[in-house]
């Protein structure tokens, strides 16, 4: 068995090693209780919840992401890459048959976002207030997706690079539930939580 091969397998193993931790996760935030709000509805909890993941995301929304624009940009280029490398994990097995402008395509999103995850790692150093705010699983966290990222740079630039990109991959996923990392699911249910509270006073929607 080639040394790709075998680290594809060793994705796979981390996938379903990621996929359990998330469930184990997620049966702890669900098992904690739910206080009803007992206050009377003035408006539309559901319109709330659709403004919070639609509109409410936009940079203009919220006062720190209209004063720290550029900021709010980075981190939208880091997560397009994440999505990229996602992608770029998903087609890998058929990658010398893809099309050119696909790969170039890859090449240069997983690019943006390891840019993007340079600049928050140099962002966290030099900048006071976020280096005093920052732990060291902020950037371990920071630190491989963005490495990982750089792996699906070179898998684009060169097939020869799929092992890196397959050994960093099986890593970002063991990594999700158990780093920094695992507020891809937080996220979710923040949005949900803050559309739903602030919906139903008619603050939002």
């Amino acid at each position: 068995m080639s040394a790709t091969a075998l680290w594809g397998w060793m994705v796979l193993i981390a996938l379903g090693i990621s996929v359990g931790g998330v469930a184990w996760r997620l049966r702890g935030l669900l098992a904690r209780p739910l206080r009803p709000d007992r206050s009377p509805a003035r408006g539309s909890a559901w319109r709330g919840i659709l403004y919070a993941f639609t509109m409410g995301m936009m940079p203009w929304a919220k006062e720190s992401t209209r004063q720290h624009l550029l900021p709010y940009l980075r981190g939208v280029l880091f997560h397009v890459g994440i999505f990229a490398t996602l992608a770029s994990l998903a087609v890998s097995p058929w990658r010398l048959s893809l099309p050119a402008p696909l790969a170039v395509g890859g090449l240069v999103l997983t690019g943006i976002g390891a840019a993007g995850g340079l600049i928050g790692i140099l962002m966290r150093i030099f900048d006071e207030r976020l280096r005093a705010l920052s732990h060291p699983d902020d950037y371990a966290a920071v630190a491989l997706v963005t490495a990982w990222q750089a792996a699906g740079v070179a898998f684009w630039a060169d097939p020869r690079w799929m092992a890196v990109f397959y050994g960093l991959s099986a890593l970002t996923l063991v990594a999700i539930p158990v780093t920094k990392i695992r507020h891809c699911i937080y996220f979710f249910f923040s949005r949900f939580f803050f559309g739903l509270f602030y919906g139903r006073r008619a603050v939002l929607g």
